[in-house]
């Protein structure tokens, strides 16, 4: 199986995941495509293939020398984002992309335009494979599982590439900050791993956000509008002021780089009570934990003014930035940029906006800093991935095995 045609398949798995239904893994439909994943892994050759009642999948591609080569990994999530819906993809290949406006859909008017999404350009001449507009693709994190399964089958089918033992393993729930929450580090067994779940291709990161989720539930009291004076506490008003009082430019799409942000991500409401859902973002652990006193800070203002448990907290950090674990072992993110290098693929060293399962898995003894998947524009309508992107990504991963392999 090619590489477009493992990547089709893999998109038409539906494995949104979700936070709400409290069971690992969230959704039935990633463990669907967990089994499904276990028997091709088992029928292109990988040893030690296993699927535990969490949904994690893991295989041993055995080592094919007797040089004493340290165990690496390599990790994929096999969840999609639960921000757009993933059911019934309809992925189309452009082939030779002209460098134009696509169509997506011409019924519902859906199109694709460069003058929004400049960066296809550079892709320009390349196989690209976009959505029908109605549905996310999937590229994150498919097109990683796709690479690494292809990487595999490519070292099966040419034992002149001396490699020591590899390990793959694909979590669940990635896309809801749980897909470590059970992974098994000493059962993985890798001296470090790299997570296949970056952007566009040239991407290497060792850095990510410090996370935070908050959940404020705001309290009112429900009266007749006509005889509502001084009595009702309309709590959808008092959300509405709490929003205002965050900083209004330190949002998503008013920040890039190292900037961190609060992110709404979550509202409902009626007059006698309503939520309001964010996520907390910085890469500095120091403005990190200022942001978060923050919250709280302003949910103190809301009750000295409307009274004590008008509006209630709870938060819970999420992750860290794996820096911290990874500096340590630099040497690991040198041989990604080796590989790349060798591969023909230009290093862009920078830090994730967001994380990955490798942040979390640095700090239980695995580090694993992140490589590019190829895909733009995760978690929307409009994302896409050019085929030329995920080939460049199975060869990184295929150099790092031969050049661990020559070391």
């Amino acid at each position: 199986m090619n590489i477009t045609e493992r990547f089709l398949k893999y998109v038409s798995f539906t494995t949104t995941s979700d936070e709400n239904t409290k069971m690992t893994p969230s959704t039935p439909g990633q463990l669907v495509f967990a089994q499904y994943l276990v028997e091709e892994l088992k029928s292109i050759g990988l040893q030690e293939v296993d699927l535990d009642k969490n949904g994690y999948v893991m295989a041993t591609l055995p080592a094919n020398t007797d040089k004493k080569i340290p165990v690496i990994g390599f990790v994929s999530h096999i969840d999609t984002s639960p921000d757009m819906t993933a059911k019934h993809v309809k992925p189309r290949v452009v082939t030779n992309y002209d460098g134009g406006n696509i169509v997506l859909n011409a019924e519902k008017e859906i199109v694709f335009k460069t003058e929004k999404y400049p960066e296809i350009l550079q892709y320009k001449g390349q196989d690209i494979v976009v959505t029908d507009g109605t549905t996310l693709l999937g590229a994150d994190d498919k097109a990683g599982v796709t690479e690494i399964v292809s990487a595999m089958e490519y070292l099966l089918a040419h034992p002149e590439i001396k490699h020591g033992k590899i390990r793959v393993g694909f979590t669940p729930d990635e896309e809801i900050g749980q897909g470590a929450d059970h992974f098994d580090v000493a059962k993985f067994g890798a001296e470090w791993a790299y997570t296949m779940d970056g952007g566009e291709i040239g991407e290497l990161e060792y850095e990510n956000f410090n996370a935070a989720g908050a959940k404020i539930t705001f309290n009112g009291l429900n009266v007749h509008p006509g005889y509502a004076k001084h009595k009702m506490l309309n709590s959808m008003r008092v959300a509405h002021q709490f929003a205002s009082m965050l900083p209004r430019h330190e949002t998503p799409e008013h920040t890039e780089k190292y900037e961190g942000f609060y992110h709404l991500v979550g509202m409902e409401g009626t007059v006698e009570k309503s939520t309001l859902s964010y996520i907390i973002r910085d890469h500095d652990g120091d403005r990190f934990d200022r942001r978060k006193k923050e919250m709280t800070h302003l949910v103190n203002k809301i009750n000295s003014e409307f009274g004590e448990g008008t509006a209630t907290l709870e938060m819970r950090d999420q992750y860290y930035n794996m820096r911290e674990k990874v500096e340590p072992v630099m040497h690991i993110v040198d041989l990604a940029f080796e590989a790349m290098e060798a591969v023909g693929v230009k290093p862009n060293v920078k830090p994730i906006r967001g994380g990955t399962d490798g942040s979390r898995l640095s700090y239980m003894g695995l580090p694993c800093p992140n490589i590019f998947a190829g895909g733009h524009n995760f978690h929307g309508r409009f994302e896409y991935v050019p085929v030329q992107s995920m080939e460049k990504a199975m060869m990184v991963i295929v150099k790092i095995a031969e050049v661990m392999g020559q070391k």
